[in-house]
């Protein structure tokens, strides 16, 4: 279908924005710190916990919400890797604890340019196996741990799960942001709609740290984990896809490899949407949407008495 009325209008107010495209640190540190004032201002739900915690090395936010069950949830938060952190992401990881019911732990990982590939998707590895340990000691149930990511952060979370099988029960991959040879031909035809090829390939070069890295790394599966041979182990997936997303193709190509590996995947597509929707539920009626998929997901997977 065509653009829905919500993201038309989104990509209109949009329209005249700066590129990502080669920024200077100074650049990049302006937009984060307008991002965090930006985030300062925006609604947050309740929820009976927050609190900062070291995370193996690595800083985490834990949310618990009223009436929390015992599962948990490890958060990485979208951005290009480059962009966002965990007070950005603050409302969202209220959101996700209010509405799937479990603790989430939302990884405030490194980011580059000062901290180049491996660097996030180490740290976001390290979280969930610190989380994992420590779970009984948290209230929560170490075989009951899902893991979940939007955009640069999906590509984070596959690989924490392709790296220790077994350990999560579940993925929820938004948007993925998995393939930096960008062959998607929705690169070409949906690149119009506020997230275009050339703001892509600069958060994947940025990541890599610099060009002849990037070409090194393009056969790498940390790197590429829509490539990655092992598919197969993934826990039950879910894989989240907005209809005019620039990266629409690789979401679905990806479901198709990971169900062609025999592993069990569900594929939600939601019509007339475009990138970052599902983080904006005031602008987007599809945002809660999704989250009640990722809910219904996430309750069919539980062991029924």
């Amino acid at each position: 279908m065509a653009l829905h009325p919500q993201a038309a209008a989104a990509v209109a107010l949009s329209a005249d924005a700066t590129p990502n495209v080669d920024l200077t640190l100074d650049q990049i540190d302006a937009q984060r710190t307008a991002a965090r004032a930006e985030a300062a201002q925006e609604p947050r739900e309740d929820v009976a916990e927050v609190r900062d915690v070291d995370a193996g090395g690595v800083v985490g936010r834990l949310y618990r919400p009223v009436g929390a069950g015992s599962g948990a949830l490890l958060y990485a938060h979208g951005g290009g890797f480059v962009f966002g952190d965990r007070h950005t992401h603050d409302a969202q990881s209220r959101r996700l604890a209010n509405r799937l019911g479990r603790a989430v732990l939302a990884v405030d990982y490194r980011r580059p340019p000062e901290a180049s590939f491996p660097a996030a998707h180490d740290d976001v590895t390290s979280a969930g196996r610190w989380l994992a340990a420590h779970a009984r000691e948290l209230g929560l149930d170490p075989e009951d741990l899902a893991v979940l990511g939007d955009s640069a952060g999906a590509s984070l979370a596959l690989v924490a799960a392709l790296r220790d099988p077994g350990l999560y029960a579940a993925a929820v991959l938004v948007y993925p942001f998995i393939d930096p040879r960008l062959r998607g031909a929705s690169f070409e035809t949906e690149g119009a709609h506020g997230f275009s090829r050339a703001e892509a390939d600069w958060f994947w070069r940025t990541y890599a740290g610099d060009g002849d890295r990037h070409r090194e790394l393009l056969t790498d599966p940390d790197f590429c984990p829509l490539d990655a041979p092992d598919l197969g182990t993934l826990p039950p997936t879910q894989v989240l896809v907005a209809e005019h997303d620039i990266l629409r193709d690789e979401a679905l190509l990806l479901a198709e490899r990971i169900a062609g590996c025999g592993a069990s995947v569900a594929t939600m597509t939601y019509p007339g949407m475009i990138h970052g929707f599902w983080r904006h539920p005031a602008v987007f009626d599809a945002a809660e949407t999704a989250y009640a998929d990722t809910a219904a997901f996430l309750s069919s997977l539980d062991p029924q008495p």
